[in-house]
């Protein structure tokens, strides 16, 4: 439960500063609640992905619904993979592919938000 703590600090601290973000009607928080059952699969890897990281991925693709919305949830992404120590980049690109879904832009540190559409 510390690393959620950790993790939903850090994404309030991005959101005061992350002036797109404030546009989306998705918020970091609602992104947190989504990933926070991948946390341990994304610094652990192997085996399967847990049901409810794959369900938290599938509602957050189904929530957002605009650019703003998915610019957000990326900004959120990306501040909370590197806020926690021992997350694998390389898992949590490949995360929504391993749970079927369609995220359109790559996981990852260097990924620009701003080009997501």
């Amino acid at each position: 439960m510390s690393s959620f703590l950790k993790l939903a600090s850090l994404l309030i601290a991005f959101m005061v500063v992350a002036s797109p973000a404030a546009e989306a009607a998705l918020t970091c928080s609602q992104v947190t609640g989504s990933l926070a059952p991948c946390i341990p699969y994304l610094r652990n890897g192997g085996g399967a992905v847990p049901a409810a990281c794959c369900s938290g991925i599938k509602s957050l693709v189904a929530s957002a619904k605009t650019t703003a919305d998915r610019q957000a949830a990326c900004q959120c992404m990306k501040a909370a993979a590197s806020g926690m120590p021992g997350i694998n980049p390389a898992l949590a690109t490949g995360l929504p592919g391993k749970c079927g879904a369609n995220i359109p832009y790559k996981i990852s540190p260097t990924t620009d938000c701003k080009n997501v559409k």
